[in-house]
């Protein structure tokens, strides 16, 4: 039979195995907890542009139609809001599909930029100029969208989308749509260069 102390050694010995798998299953836990919660703070932590940009495309053209046989550019303005001022940030923009733009690609704009009050509210936007066979869009896309830098690093700043209708595909460009005389660039080229500032 068994001694007092026998049965107490073996008690101990089992509150301490207990209290080990215990201590183990909590820190497996915490370590279940912290994989979890690094993708949630990773998805924040990329999200460095907001959707706080207001942007139009193709202004004077409800259609927003962009097409793709084209060798002209989309004309899209900035307005002034709450939180960006369009006329008073540098020139650091990128436009086209949202997947390209998300990539890093998506075109510059060909010029810096013209002020104006386009809907009237007594305030200037900015009218940029983008040239389409750069912004990447592919048949069927509905949206376009434009991401302004805060800097070089091109990590944080404002983003902003509009509808577009993409039509033409593969066909030649015919010499209209998208050309654009606005009247307003003075920067536009029917032959495709681009002015000397670069994104």
């Amino acid at each position: 039979m068994p001694s007092q102390k026998d049965t107490s050694d073996d008690s101990d010995e089992m509150h301490s195995h207990r209290t080990s798998r215990r201590n183990l299953l909590k820190a497996s836990a915490g370590v279940a907890v912290v994989s979890l919660a690094i993708p949630t703070l990773s998805s924040t932590a990329i999200a460095h542009f907001p959707n706080e940009l207001d942007i139009d495309v193709k202004p004077d053209d409800d259609s927003n139609e962009i097409n793709l046989g084209s060798r002209g550019v989309v004309p899209v303005v900035v307005h002034q809001t709450d939180e960006f001022d369009p006329t008073s940030e540098a020139v650091r923009y990128r436009f086209g599909s949202p997947a390209t733009v998300a990539d890093g690609g998506g075109a510059c704009p060909i010029h810096e930029g013209h002020a104006k009050d386009f809907d009237g509210d007594g305030s200037d936007e900015l009218l940029f100029h983008f040239r389409i066979k750069d912004a990447g869009f592919e048949e069927g896309a509905t949206e376009a969208e434009l991401r302004w830098e805060k800097d070089d690093s091109g990590e944080h700043g404002l983003s902003g989308r509009d509808s577009v209708t993409i039509v033409g595909g593969d066909r030649e460009h015919d010499g209209d749509g998208d050309s654009m005389n606005t009247g307003e660039s003075g920067h536009q080229h029917e032959d495709g260069r681009k002015d000397e500032n670069e994104c």
